[in-house]
Protein backbone atom coordinates (compact mmCIF):
# COMPACT_ATOMS: atom_id res chain seq x y z
CA UNK A 1 0.00 0.00 0.00
CA UNK A 2 1.41 3.57 -0.68
CA UNK A 3 1.57 6.15 1.44
CA UNK A 4 1.19 9.71 0.17
CA UNK A 5 2.75 12.08 2.34
CA UNK A 6 0.91 15.39 3.04
CA UNK A 7 3.17 17.61 1.38
CA UNK A 8 3.07 15.42 -1.72
CA UNK A 9 -0.76 15.53 -2.10
CA UNK A 10 -0.56 19.60 -1.80
CA UNK A 11 1.64 19.84 -4.20
CA UNK A 12 -0.12 17.03 -6.78
CA UNK A 13 -3.46 19.50 -6.34
CA UNK A 14 -1.63 22.31 -7.27
CA UNK A 15 -0.17 20.68 -10.05
CA UNK A 16 -4.27 19.39 -11.16
CA UNK A 17 -4.94 22.91 -10.56
CA UNK A 18 -2.17 24.47 -12.66
CA UNK A 19 -2.98 21.70 -15.50
CA UNK A 20 -6.74 22.87 -15.13
CA UNK A 21 -6.20 26.79 -15.55
CA UNK A 22 -7.31 27.59 -12.02
CA UNK A 23 -3.72 28.63 -10.99
CA UNK A 24 -5.26 32.46 -10.30
CA UNK A 25 -7.89 31.02 -7.92
CA UNK A 26 -5.50 31.03 -5.25
CA UNK A 27 -4.23 33.67 -2.19
CA UNK A 28 -2.08 35.69 -4.64
CA UNK A 29 -4.99 36.81 -7.02
CA UNK A 30 -6.76 37.75 -3.87
CA UNK A 31 -4.25 40.31 -2.96
CA UNK A 32 -3.97 41.29 -6.34
CA UNK A 33 -7.75 42.08 -5.98
CA UNK A 34 -7.60 43.55 -2.67
CA UNK A 35 -4.78 46.14 -4.46
CA UNK A 36 -6.79 46.93 -7.25
CA UNK A 37 -9.58 48.16 -5.13
CA UNK A 38 -7.10 49.78 -2.67
CA UNK A 39 -5.88 51.74 -5.56
CA UNK A 40 -9.24 53.24 -6.69
CA UNK A 41 -9.96 54.42 -3.85
CA UNK A 42 -7.00 56.00 -3.50
CA UNK A 43 -7.80 57.94 -6.76
CA UNK A 44 -11.43 58.76 -5.52
CA UNK A 45 -9.54 60.36 -2.49
CA UNK A 46 -7.38 62.13 -4.38
CA UNK A 47 -10.08 63.70 -6.92
CA UNK A 48 -12.76 64.35 -3.88
CA UNK A 49 -9.32 66.43 -2.22
CA UNK A 50 -8.85 68.24 -5.82
CA UNK A 51 -11.89 69.09 -6.05
CA UNK A 52 -13.22 69.12 -2.66
CA UNK A 53 -14.66 72.72 -1.20
CA UNK A 54 -11.49 73.68 0.22
CA UNK A 55 -9.14 73.27 -2.83
CA UNK A 56 -11.69 75.07 -4.85
CA UNK A 57 -11.44 78.22 -2.24
CA UNK A 58 -7.82 78.19 -2.22
CA UNK A 59 -7.94 78.20 -6.23
CA UNK A 60 -9.70 81.23 -6.30
CA UNK A 61 -8.17 82.42 -3.66
CA UNK A 62 -4.89 82.43 -5.94
CA UNK A 63 -6.30 83.28 -9.01
CA UNK A 64 -7.91 86.52 -7.28
CA UNK A 65 -4.39 87.39 -5.96
CA UNK A 66 -3.18 86.81 -9.45
CA UNK A 67 -5.93 88.89 -10.98
CA UNK A 68 -5.28 91.63 -8.05
CA UNK A 69 -1.25 91.13 -9.60
CA UNK A 70 -1.94 91.48 -12.61
CA UNK A 71 -4.66 94.97 -12.15
CA UNK A 72 -1.91 96.67 -9.97
CA UNK A 73 0.94 96.19 -13.16
CA UNK A 74 -1.87 97.35 -14.97
CA UNK A 75 -2.75 100.08 -13.20
CA UNK A 76 1.35 101.06 -12.86
CA UNK A 77 1.19 100.43 -16.38
CA UNK A 78 -1.36 102.94 -17.19
CA UNK A 79 0.13 105.30 -14.78
CA UNK A 80 3.20 105.27 -17.17
CA UNK A 81 1.42 105.67 -20.00
CA UNK A 82 -0.81 108.40 -18.51
CA UNK A 83 2.60 110.07 -17.57
CA UNK A 84 4.02 109.98 -21.40
CA UNK A 85 0.79 111.25 -22.89
CA UNK A 86 0.89 114.50 -20.89
CA UNK A 87 4.58 114.77 -20.98
CA UNK A 88 3.58 114.63 -24.92
CA UNK A 89 0.86 116.88 -25.07
CA UNK A 90 2.81 119.42 -22.48
CA UNK A 91 5.68 119.43 -25.68
CA UNK A 92 2.99 119.68 -28.25
CA UNK A 93 1.79 122.86 -26.37
CA UNK A 94 5.18 124.20 -25.76
CA UNK A 95 5.30 123.87 -29.79
CA UNK A 96 1.96 125.50 -30.84
CA UNK A 97 2.48 128.34 -28.20
CA UNK A 98 6.06 128.84 -30.21
CA UNK A 99 4.14 128.54 -33.55
CA UNK A 100 3.64 131.81 -35.86
CA UNK A 101 -0.36 131.03 -35.74
CA UNK A 102 -2.98 133.79 -35.19
CA UNK A 103 -3.70 133.64 -30.72
CA UNK A 104 -7.28 132.30 -31.54
CA UNK A 105 -6.24 128.94 -33.54
CA UNK A 106 -3.17 128.57 -30.87
CA UNK A 107 -6.27 128.49 -27.82
CA UNK A 108 -8.39 126.49 -30.15
CA UNK A 109 -5.75 123.83 -30.17
CA UNK A 110 -4.45 123.96 -26.57
CA UNK A 111 -7.35 123.62 -24.88
CA UNK A 112 -8.58 120.27 -26.45
CA UNK A 113 -4.79 118.92 -26.14
CA UNK A 114 -5.08 119.51 -22.61
CA UNK A 115 -8.44 118.20 -21.97
CA UNK A 116 -8.00 114.97 -23.98
CA UNK A 117 -3.97 114.79 -24.75
CA UNK A 118 -4.55 111.80 -27.08
CA UNK A 119 -7.04 112.69 -28.95
CA UNK A 120 -5.58 116.49 -29.28
CA UNK A 121 -2.71 115.32 -29.87
CA UNK A 122 -3.00 112.87 -32.31
CA UNK A 123 -5.72 115.45 -34.49
CA UNK A 124 -2.97 118.15 -33.97
CA UNK A 125 -0.23 116.34 -35.66
CA UNK A 126 -2.60 115.21 -38.54
CA UNK A 127 -3.48 118.75 -39.27
CA UNK A 128 0.47 119.74 -39.32
CA UNK A 129 1.52 116.66 -41.00
CA UNK A 130 -1.26 117.14 -43.57
CA UNK A 131 -0.09 116.92 -47.22
CA UNK A 132 -2.77 117.37 -48.62
CA UNK A 133 -2.21 121.41 -48.00
CA UNK A 134 1.18 121.70 -48.70
CA UNK A 135 0.97 120.03 -52.14
CA UNK A 136 -1.79 122.77 -52.52
CA UNK A 137 0.62 125.64 -51.86
CA UNK A 138 3.28 123.92 -53.93
CA UNK A 139 1.12 124.18 -56.61
CA UNK A 140 -0.50 127.52 -56.49
CA UNK A 141 3.67 129.07 -55.57
CA UNK A 142 4.34 128.04 -58.81
CA UNK A 143 1.95 130.27 -60.69
CA UNK A 144 1.99 132.92 -58.69
CA UNK A 145 6.09 132.86 -59.18
CA UNK A 146 5.80 132.33 -63.02
CA UNK A 147 2.82 134.96 -63.28
CA UNK A 148 4.40 137.76 -61.17
CA UNK A 149 5.98 140.26 -63.75
CA UNK A 150 2.57 140.24 -65.19
CA UNK A 151 1.65 142.08 -62.57
CA UNK A 152 3.24 145.32 -61.58
CA UNK A 153 1.88 148.91 -61.21
CA UNK A 154 3.01 150.95 -64.03
CA UNK A 155 6.12 153.72 -63.30
CA UNK A 156 3.78 156.30 -63.66
CA UNK A 157 1.35 155.61 -61.24
CA UNK A 158 3.37 154.33 -58.90
CA UNK A 159 4.66 158.11 -59.00
CA UNK A 160 1.49 159.59 -58.68
CA UNK A 161 -0.07 157.65 -55.84
CA UNK A 162 3.62 158.23 -54.24
CA UNK A 163 2.30 162.43 -54.17
CA UNK A 164 -1.04 161.12 -52.26
CA UNK A 165 -1.54 160.80 -48.21
CA UNK A 166 0.18 158.17 -46.77
CA UNK A 167 -2.85 156.44 -45.92
CA UNK A 168 -3.03 155.76 -49.75
CA UNK A 169 0.11 155.03 -50.71
CA UNK A 170 1.02 152.63 -47.99
CA UNK A 171 -1.37 150.49 -48.57
CA UNK A 172 -0.46 150.36 -52.16
CA UNK A 173 2.70 149.48 -51.45
CA UNK A 174 1.78 147.23 -49.06
CA UNK A 175 0.09 144.56 -51.51
CA UNK A 176 2.33 145.47 -54.40
CA UNK A 177 5.39 144.64 -52.15
CA UNK A 178 3.72 141.55 -50.56
CA UNK A 179 1.08 140.54 -52.89
CA UNK A 180 1.92 141.17 -56.62
CA UNK A 181 -1.22 143.54 -56.42
CA UNK A 182 -0.82 146.40 -58.78
CA UNK A 183 -2.40 149.66 -58.37
CA UNK A 184 -4.42 150.80 -61.37
CA UNK A 185 -5.98 153.77 -62.50
CA UNK A 186 -7.76 154.69 -65.79
CA UNK A 187 -10.49 151.84 -64.77
CA UNK A 188 -14.27 152.73 -64.68
CA UNK A 189 -15.92 151.20 -61.62
CA UNK A 190 -19.73 150.82 -61.14
CA UNK A 191 -21.26 149.80 -58.37
CA UNK A 192 -24.80 147.22 -57.93
CA UNK A 193 -26.24 147.78 -54.93
CA UNK A 194 -28.68 144.50 -55.53
CA UNK A 195 -27.68 140.94 -57.11
CA UNK A 196 -30.30 141.40 -59.65
CA UNK A 197 -28.72 145.08 -60.80
CA UNK A 198 -25.74 142.86 -61.61
CA UNK A 199 -27.18 140.03 -63.32
CA UNK A 200 -29.21 142.48 -65.91
CA UNK A 201 -26.00 143.69 -66.36
CA UNK A 202 -23.75 141.03 -66.53
CA UNK A 203 -26.23 139.39 -69.29
CA UNK A 204 -25.97 142.35 -71.39
CA UNK A 205 -21.99 142.15 -71.09
CA UNK A 206 -21.86 138.36 -71.86
CA UNK A 207 -23.72 138.81 -74.97
CA UNK A 208 -21.05 140.89 -76.34
CA UNK A 209 -17.78 138.67 -75.42
CA UNK A 210 -15.88 137.84 -78.62
CA UNK A 211 -12.89 136.12 -77.36
CA UNK A 212 -13.23 134.38 -74.17
CA UNK A 213 -15.17 134.11 -70.76
CA UNK A 214 -13.93 133.33 -67.61
CA UNK A 215 -16.19 132.35 -64.66
CA UNK A 216 -15.00 131.75 -61.21
CA UNK A 217 -17.52 130.80 -58.71
CA UNK A 218 -17.68 129.66 -55.28
CA UNK A 219 -21.15 128.60 -55.61
CA UNK A 220 -23.15 127.77 -59.21
CA UNK A 221 -26.67 126.62 -58.45
CA UNK A 222 -29.48 125.58 -60.94
CA UNK A 223 -32.38 127.66 -61.31
CA UNK A 224 -33.34 130.51 -63.65
CA UNK A 225 -30.43 132.52 -63.23
CA UNK A 226 -27.57 129.89 -64.51
CA UNK A 227 -29.81 128.51 -66.91
CA UNK A 228 -29.58 131.99 -69.16
CA UNK A 229 -26.23 132.37 -68.46
CA UNK A 230 -25.28 128.63 -69.18
CA UNK A 231 -27.64 129.59 -72.56
CA UNK A 232 -25.45 132.47 -73.82
CA UNK A 233 -22.27 130.68 -72.78
CA UNK A 234 -23.59 127.68 -74.53
CA UNK A 235 -24.28 130.02 -77.77
CA UNK A 236 -20.83 132.10 -77.09
CA UNK A 237 -18.72 128.81 -77.23
CA UNK A 238 -20.35 127.20 -80.41
CA UNK A 239 -19.63 131.13 -81.66
CA UNK A 240 -15.56 130.59 -81.23
CA UNK A 241 -15.72 132.28 -77.92
CA UNK A 242 -13.19 130.33 -75.81
CA UNK A 243 -14.99 129.76 -72.13
CA UNK A 244 -14.16 128.82 -69.05
CA UNK A 245 -15.88 128.03 -65.98
CA UNK A 246 -14.04 127.08 -62.59
CA UNK A 247 -15.99 126.73 -59.42
CA UNK A 248 -15.62 124.88 -56.14
CA UNK A 249 -15.80 121.57 -54.76
CA UNK A 250 -18.62 121.74 -52.73
CA UNK A 251 -21.10 122.35 -55.50
CA UNK A 252 -20.70 118.82 -56.35
CA UNK A 253 -22.07 118.28 -52.42
CA UNK A 254 -24.95 120.99 -52.78
CA UNK A 255 -26.21 121.91 -55.72
CA UNK A 256 -24.34 119.96 -59.11
CA UNK A 257 -24.00 116.46 -60.24
CA UNK A 258 -20.17 115.21 -60.23
CA UNK A 259 -20.71 114.84 -63.75
CA UNK A 260 -22.15 118.19 -64.73
CA UNK A 261 -18.11 119.23 -65.59
CA UNK A 262 -18.50 116.63 -68.24
CA UNK A 263 -21.93 118.12 -69.58
CA UNK A 264 -20.51 121.35 -69.80
CA UNK A 265 -17.74 120.07 -71.41
CA UNK A 266 -20.10 118.46 -74.24
CA UNK A 267 -21.54 122.26 -74.71
CA UNK A 268 -17.67 123.42 -75.84
CA UNK A 269 -17.15 124.60 -72.16
CA UNK A 270 -14.04 124.06 -70.85
CA UNK A 271 -14.85 123.23 -67.09
CA UNK A 272 -13.13 122.58 -63.52
CA UNK A 273 -13.75 121.92 -60.61
CA UNK A 274 -11.80 122.90 -57.56
CA UNK A 275 -10.70 120.85 -55.02
CA UNK A 276 -13.48 118.28 -55.47
CA UNK A 277 -14.63 116.86 -52.00
CA UNK A 278 -13.50 113.39 -51.33
CA UNK A 279 -14.23 110.85 -48.81
CA UNK A 280 -10.78 111.16 -47.82
CA UNK A 281 -10.13 112.57 -44.32
CA UNK A 282 -8.10 115.65 -45.59
CA UNK A 283 -7.61 119.24 -44.08
CA UNK A 284 -6.68 119.99 -47.75
CA UNK A 285 -10.41 120.54 -47.94
CA UNK A 286 -11.04 123.07 -45.80
CA UNK A 287 -9.38 125.53 -47.62
CA UNK A 288 -12.18 126.35 -50.21
CA UNK A 289 -12.18 128.42 -53.52
CA UNK A 290 -14.36 131.76 -51.95
CA UNK A 291 -13.90 134.03 -55.01
CA UNK A 292 -16.28 135.49 -57.22
CA UNK A 293 -14.92 136.71 -60.75
CA UNK A 294 -16.36 136.99 -64.29
CA UNK A 295 -13.70 138.59 -66.96
CA UNK A 296 -14.95 139.41 -70.45
CA UNK A 297 -12.19 139.74 -73.42
CA UNK A 298 -9.69 140.90 -70.43
CA UNK A 299 -12.15 144.66 -71.17
CA UNK A 300 -14.55 143.70 -68.30
CA UNK A 301 -14.85 142.05 -65.05
CA UNK A 302 -17.31 141.67 -62.24
CA UNK A 303 -16.51 140.68 -58.54
CA UNK A 304 -18.45 141.28 -55.24
CA UNK A 305 -20.51 138.78 -52.79
CA UNK A 306 -22.86 137.83 -55.55
CA UNK A 307 -22.71 133.85 -56.66
CA UNK A 308 -24.64 132.81 -59.72
CA UNK A 309 -27.86 131.42 -58.21
CA UNK A 310 -31.65 132.27 -57.95
CA UNK A 311 -31.00 133.72 -54.33
CA UNK A 312 -28.81 136.26 -55.00
CA UNK A 313 -30.62 137.87 -57.55
CA UNK A 314 -33.95 137.74 -55.05
CA UNK A 315 -35.62 135.05 -57.45
CA UNK A 316 -36.18 132.74 -54.95
CA UNK A 317 -36.95 133.61 -51.31
CA UNK A 318 -34.49 131.41 -48.85
CA UNK A 319 -34.13 133.85 -45.61
CA UNK A 320 -36.19 137.19 -46.53
CA UNK A 321 -34.75 139.66 -48.72
CA UNK A 322 -31.34 139.23 -49.68
CA UNK A 323 -29.15 141.81 -49.89
CA UNK A 324 -25.62 141.93 -51.76
CA UNK A 325 -23.35 143.72 -53.65
CA UNK A 326 -20.88 143.80 -56.50
CA UNK A 327 -18.61 145.94 -59.06
CA UNK A 328 -17.59 146.39 -62.48
CA UNK A 329 -14.38 147.36 -63.45
CA UNK A 330 -13.90 148.68 -67.65
CA UNK A 331 -10.15 149.20 -67.39
CA UNK A 332 -6.69 148.65 -66.76
CA UNK A 333 -7.65 146.66 -63.22
CA UNK A 334 -9.15 143.93 -65.28
CA UNK A 335 -5.73 142.91 -66.13
CA UNK A 336 -5.61 141.61 -62.12
CA UNK A 337 -8.55 139.46 -62.59
CA UNK A 338 -7.86 137.91 -65.34
CA UNK A 339 -4.25 136.96 -63.85
CA UNK A 340 -6.25 135.49 -60.76
CA UNK A 341 -7.99 133.45 -62.72
CA UNK A 342 -5.55 131.71 -64.94
CA UNK A 343 -3.40 131.37 -61.40
CA UNK A 344 -6.30 129.00 -60.15
CA UNK A 345 -7.19 127.30 -63.46
CA UNK A 346 -3.37 126.18 -63.96
CA UNK A 347 -2.64 125.06 -60.74
CA UNK A 348 -3.71 121.06 -61.38
CA UNK A 349 -1.80 121.30 -64.71
CA UNK A 350 1.86 121.05 -65.66
CA UNK A 351 4.24 122.77 -67.77
CA UNK A 352 4.11 126.75 -67.68
CA UNK A 353 0.35 128.38 -67.88
CA UNK A 354 -0.83 130.63 -70.82
CA UNK A 355 -1.32 134.43 -69.81
CA UNK A 356 0.06 137.28 -71.97
CA UNK A 357 -2.49 136.20 -75.37
CA UNK A 358 -5.42 137.08 -72.43
CA UNK A 359 -4.08 139.95 -71.25
CA UNK A 360 -4.73 143.77 -73.05
CA UNK A 361 -1.38 145.90 -73.41
CA UNK A 362 -0.70 148.22 -70.20
CA UNK A 363 -1.45 151.41 -71.39
CA UNK A 364 -4.30 150.35 -74.08
CA UNK A 365 -6.81 152.54 -71.92
CA UNK A 366 -4.80 155.68 -71.54
CA UNK A 367 -6.34 158.62 -72.82
CA UNK A 368 -9.44 158.73 -70.09
CA UNK A 369 -10.32 161.01 -67.03
CA UNK A 370 -7.18 160.28 -64.73
CA UNK A 371 -9.35 162.04 -61.94
CA UNK A 372 -11.46 158.87 -61.20
CA UNK A 373 -8.62 157.47 -58.30
CA UNK A 374 -7.03 154.47 -57.70
CA UNK A 375 -8.40 150.71 -58.53
CA UNK A 376 -6.51 147.46 -56.70
CA UNK A 377 -8.14 144.07 -57.09
CA UNK A 378 -6.59 141.79 -54.70
CA UNK A 379 -6.39 137.82 -53.41
CA UNK A 380 -5.61 136.52 -50.09
CA UNK A 381 -4.74 132.52 -49.80
CA UNK A 382 -4.77 130.14 -47.00
CA UNK A 383 -0.17 129.55 -48.34
CA UNK A 384 1.22 132.58 -47.77
CA UNK A 385 1.78 132.49 -44.61
CA UNK A 386 0.34 136.54 -45.05
CA UNK A 387 -3.78 138.27 -43.60
CA UNK A 388 -3.88 140.40 -46.65
CA UNK A 389 -7.38 140.56 -46.60
CA UNK A 390 -7.41 140.79 -42.89
CA UNK A 391 -4.71 143.06 -43.22
CA UNK A 392 -6.54 145.38 -45.75
CA UNK A 393 -9.91 145.73 -43.38
CA UNK A 394 -7.50 146.20 -40.15
CA UNK A 395 -5.68 149.79 -42.27
CA UNK A 396 -8.99 150.73 -42.80
CA UNK A 397 -9.93 151.12 -39.36
CA UNK A 398 -6.46 152.49 -38.12
CA UNK A 399 -6.34 154.92 -40.20
CA UNK A 400 -10.03 156.03 -40.37
CA UNK A 401 -10.59 159.91 -39.23
CA UNK A 402 -14.25 160.13 -39.47
CA UNK A 403 -16.27 156.66 -40.20
CA UNK A 404 -16.06 152.84 -41.30
CA UNK A 405 -19.07 151.27 -42.31
CA UNK A 406 -19.34 148.31 -42.65
CA UNK A 407 -21.83 145.18 -44.45
CA UNK A 408 -20.92 141.42 -43.30
CA UNK A 409 -22.90 138.55 -43.16
CA UNK A 410 -20.69 136.83 -40.28
CA UNK A 411 -18.85 138.48 -37.07
CA UNK A 412 -16.73 135.74 -36.20
CA UNK A 413 -13.82 137.89 -34.77
CA UNK A 414 -10.41 137.30 -33.52
CA UNK A 415 -8.64 139.12 -30.53
CA UNK A 416 -7.26 141.64 -33.20
CA UNK A 417 -10.17 142.65 -35.36
CA UNK A 418 -12.15 143.40 -32.53
CA UNK A 419 -9.78 145.48 -31.25
CA UNK A 420 -9.44 147.26 -33.58
CA UNK A 421 -12.78 147.60 -34.23
CA UNK A 422 -13.34 148.89 -30.79
CA UNK A 423 -10.33 151.41 -30.92
CA UNK A 424 -11.52 153.20 -34.18
CA UNK A 425 -14.88 153.82 -32.21
CA UNK A 426 -13.11 154.68 -28.98
CA UNK A 427 -11.07 157.26 -30.59
CA UNK A 428 -13.89 158.89 -32.19
CA UNK A 429 -14.59 156.96 -35.60
CA UNK A 430 -17.87 156.37 -36.67
CA UNK A 431 -18.28 152.57 -36.85
CA UNK A 432 -21.34 151.30 -38.24
CA UNK A 433 -21.98 147.04 -38.81
CA UNK A 434 -24.72 145.88 -40.52
CA UNK A 435 -25.79 142.29 -39.97
CA UNK A 436 -28.56 140.44 -41.46
CA UNK A 437 -31.80 139.95 -39.11
CA UNK A 438 -32.57 136.85 -41.09
CA UNK A 439 -29.68 134.09 -40.90
CA UNK A 440 -28.99 131.44 -43.22
CA UNK A 441 -26.17 129.71 -40.13
CA UNK A 442 -28.33 130.03 -36.73
CA UNK A 443 -25.66 128.31 -34.99
CA UNK A 444 -22.65 130.83 -36.83
CA UNK A 445 -25.18 134.04 -36.07
CA UNK A 446 -25.12 133.11 -32.35
CA UNK A 447 -21.68 133.04 -32.18
CA UNK A 448 -21.98 136.83 -34.02
CA UNK A 449 -24.75 138.19 -31.66
CA UNK A 450 -22.14 137.04 -28.71
CA UNK A 451 -19.59 140.00 -29.99
CA UNK A 452 -22.69 142.16 -29.66
CA UNK A 453 -22.11 143.31 -25.85
CA UNK A 454 -18.68 144.26 -26.20
CA UNK A 455 -18.07 146.01 -29.33
CA UNK A 456 -21.56 148.10 -28.00
CA UNK A 457 -19.89 149.30 -24.35
CA UNK A 458 -16.93 149.67 -26.62
CA UNK A 459 -18.96 152.52 -29.17
CA UNK A 460 -19.56 150.38 -32.13
CA UNK A 461 -22.95 150.48 -33.77
CA UNK A 462 -24.14 147.48 -34.51
CA UNK A 463 -27.58 147.63 -37.25
CA UNK A 464 -29.70 144.28 -38.10
CA UNK A 465 -31.58 143.97 -41.84
CA UNK A 466 -34.94 143.89 -41.07
CA UNK A 467 -36.29 142.58 -44.62
CA UNK A 468 -34.07 139.31 -44.65
CA UNK A 469 -30.05 138.50 -45.18
CA UNK A 470 -27.32 140.91 -45.86
CA UNK A 471 -24.83 138.98 -47.98
CA UNK A 472 -22.57 141.94 -48.77
CA UNK A 473 -19.35 142.18 -47.86
CA UNK A 474 -18.51 145.80 -47.87
CA UNK A 475 -15.78 148.34 -46.30
CA UNK A 476 -16.34 152.32 -46.61
CA UNK A 477 -14.43 155.11 -44.91
CA UNK A 478 -13.98 159.03 -44.95
CA UNK A 479 -15.79 158.90 -48.76
CA UNK A 480 -11.99 157.85 -49.93
CA UNK A 481 -11.53 154.03 -49.27
CA UNK A 482 -13.97 151.14 -50.20
CA UNK A 483 -13.57 147.58 -50.39
CA UNK A 484 -16.22 145.86 -52.26
CA UNK A 485 -15.63 141.23 -52.75
CA UNK A 486 -16.25 137.97 -51.07
CA UNK A 487 -14.18 138.97 -47.83
CA UNK A 488 -16.26 137.89 -45.08
CA UNK A 489 -15.39 138.87 -41.14
CA UNK A 490 -15.04 135.87 -40.39
CA UNK A 491 -11.90 133.35 -39.63
CA UNK A 492 -12.90 131.41 -43.14
CA UNK A 493 -12.61 134.25 -44.98
CA UNK A 494 -9.16 135.62 -43.13
CA UNK A 495 -7.06 132.49 -42.67
CA UNK A 496 -8.35 129.49 -44.66
CA UNK A 497 -10.21 130.30 -48.10
CA UNK A 498 -9.08 131.64 -51.09
CA UNK A 499 -10.80 135.60 -51.76
CA UNK A 500 -10.74 138.51 -53.65
CA UNK A 501 -11.94 141.53 -53.52
CA UNK A 502 -11.52 145.37 -54.74
CA UNK A 503 -10.23 147.89 -53.05
CA UNK A 504 -11.16 151.51 -54.05
CA UNK A 505 -8.96 155.11 -53.33
CA UNK A 506 -10.48 157.82 -54.07
CA UNK A 507 -12.62 156.49 -57.07
CA UNK A 508 -16.15 158.47 -57.45
CA UNK A 509 -18.24 154.73 -56.98
CA UNK A 510 -17.14 154.79 -53.12
CA UNK A 511 -19.91 157.42 -52.76
CA UNK A 512 -22.09 155.24 -54.58
CA UNK A 513 -21.40 152.97 -51.98
CA UNK A 514 -21.86 155.12 -49.35
CA UNK A 515 -25.29 155.73 -50.24
CA UNK A 516 -26.66 152.89 -50.44
CA UNK A 517 -25.17 151.84 -46.86
CA UNK A 518 -27.37 155.08 -45.97
CA UNK A 519 -30.28 153.75 -47.60
CA UNK A 520 -29.68 150.09 -46.21
CA UNK A 521 -29.90 151.30 -42.21
CA UNK A 522 -33.49 152.96 -42.97
CA UNK A 523 -34.29 149.23 -43.24
CA UNK A 524 -32.34 148.31 -40.21
CA UNK A 525 -33.23 148.01 -36.55
CA UNK A 526 -30.95 149.78 -34.36
CA UNK A 527 -29.50 146.62 -31.58
CA UNK A 528 -28.63 148.10 -27.87
CA UNK A 529 -27.71 146.14 -25.15
CA UNK A 530 -31.09 145.13 -23.69
CA UNK A 531 -31.97 144.06 -27.51
CA UNK A 532 -29.12 141.40 -26.66
CA UNK A 533 -30.88 140.85 -22.82
CA UNK A 534 -33.77 139.82 -24.56
CA UNK A 535 -32.62 137.23 -27.37
CA UNK A 536 -33.52 133.95 -26.17
CA UNK A 537 -32.10 132.30 -23.79
CA UNK A 538 -31.42 129.08 -25.32
CA UNK A 539 -29.78 130.91 -28.55
CA UNK A 540 -27.11 132.90 -26.37
CA UNK A 541 -26.53 129.80 -24.14
CA UNK A 542 -25.32 128.19 -27.87
CA UNK A 543 -23.59 131.19 -29.28
CA UNK A 544 -21.52 131.15 -25.95
CA UNK A 545 -20.79 127.56 -26.11
CA UNK A 546 -19.86 127.32 -30.06
CA UNK A 547 -17.75 130.66 -29.69
CA UNK A 548 -14.90 128.44 -28.09
CA UNK A 549 -14.97 126.28 -31.96
CA UNK A 550 -15.15 129.81 -33.50
CA UNK A 551 -11.94 129.37 -35.45
CA UNK A 552 -13.16 126.01 -36.88
CA UNK A 553 -16.72 127.79 -37.84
Amino acid sequence: MTVVKKNDTENLRTEKEMKEGKAGSGKPSRLREQGRKAGQKGLGALFRLVFSRTMITIALLLIQIYLLYCVFNLVKLSSLMLTITYLLGAAVVVVVINDDENPAFKLAWIIPICILPVFGVALYLFISANPGSRHLGKRLDRRLDESKHLLRSEYRVVEKIKKEPSGFRNISYYLQKNNSMPTYDHTKVDFFPLGEDMYDDLLRELKKAEHFIFLEYFIINKGIVWDHILEILKEKASEGVEVRVLYDGMNTLSSLPTSYPKKLRAMGIQTKVFEPIRPLLSTAQNHRDHRKILVIDGKVAYNGGVNLADEYMNLEERFGHWKDTAVKLEGEAVRSFTVMFLQMWYMNETGFGEYDRYLLPQGSFAGGDDRKGYVIPYNDDPMNHLDVAKDVYMDILYKARHYVHIMTPYLVLDNEMLTALIFAARRGVDVKIIMPHIPDKKIVFSIARTYYPQLLDGGVEIYEYMPGFVHAKEFISDDNKAVVGSINLDFRSLYLHFECATLLLMNPAISDIEKDFQNTLTKCRKVDLQYYVDLPLGSRIVGQVARFFAPLV
